[in-house]
C-alpha cells in the first residue's frame, strides 16, 4: 500500500509557485502557472480568481494537509440535500503528483559521506565494513536512493570514517 501524500508544511510562495514538505520527507516546487495551463482553465472555472491574480492566489492555506483557499467557496449538498459550502482544496496526491523536487532543500549526506570517504582513501566496502553496513547500502545511501535512520548515521560517520557526527538546526 502506498503511503498516502500529506502536505505538512509551506515553505515558501513566489508568484504561482508552491514549495512544501510532504510527509515523505520530500520538499517540493508546486508551479501552478504550469498546473492550471495543463487543466485548461477559463473564466468559467472555480480555480480562475486563484490562477490569474496573486493576490488570491497568496491567500492559500494548509488545511489537513492539502492546500486550501477559503477565498473560494464550492457549494455542495451533504447527505441531507441541504446546500453546503465548502472551500475550495486540492487533493496533495494530485499536488505530489505535479511538482518537482525542490533542489535548494535536498539533504545533502549521500554526499557528505562520499566526499569524506574519498578523502579518507577508502572504498565503499572498506567504509561498509567498518561501520557494519554492507557495500550495497553504502552505495544507496551516497547516492541518495534510500533514507537512513540516526543510529546507523551515526554508526557510518563515527565508526566508519572515524568523525564527530553533529547535527544542526537552523
Amino acid at each position: 500500500m502506498r503511503t498516502v501524500k500529506r502536505i505538512i508544511k509551506i515553505h515558501d510562495i513566489d508568484n504561482f509557485k508552491i514549495s512544501c514538505l510532504f510527509n515523505n520527507g520530500e520538499s517540493r516546487i508546486i508551479d501552478f502557472k504550469e498546473l492550471f495551463a495543463k487543466w485548461n482553465i477559463t473564466s468559467k472555472d472555480v480555480e480562475y480568481p486563484i490562477a490569474n491574480s496573486t493576490k488570491e492566489f497568496n491567500k492559500v492555506k494548509l488545511v489537513d494537509g492539502t492546500l486550501s483557499w477559503d477565498n473560494i467557496r464550492i457549494e455542495s449538498s451533504n447527505d441531507k440535500g441541504e446546500k453546503v459550502l465548502y472551500d475550495y482544496q486540492l487533493d496533495p496526491i494530485v499536488l505530489y503528483e505535479n511538482s518537482y523536487l525542490d533542489e535548494t532543500r535536498l539533504l545533502e549526506i549521500g554526499l557528505l559521506i562520499k566526499q569524506t570517504r574519498h578523502d579518507l582513501g577508502l572504498t565503499q566496502e572498506e567504509l561498509a565494513n567498518k561501520s557494519g553496513t554492507t557495500k550495497h547500502y553504502i552505495s544507496r545511501v551516497e547516492n541518495n536512493r534510500t533514507g537512513i535512520e540516526l543510529s546507523t548515521l551515526k554508526k557510518i560517520i563515527e565508526g566508519g570514517l572515524g568523525r564527530r557526527m553533529k547535527i544542526s538546526i537552523q
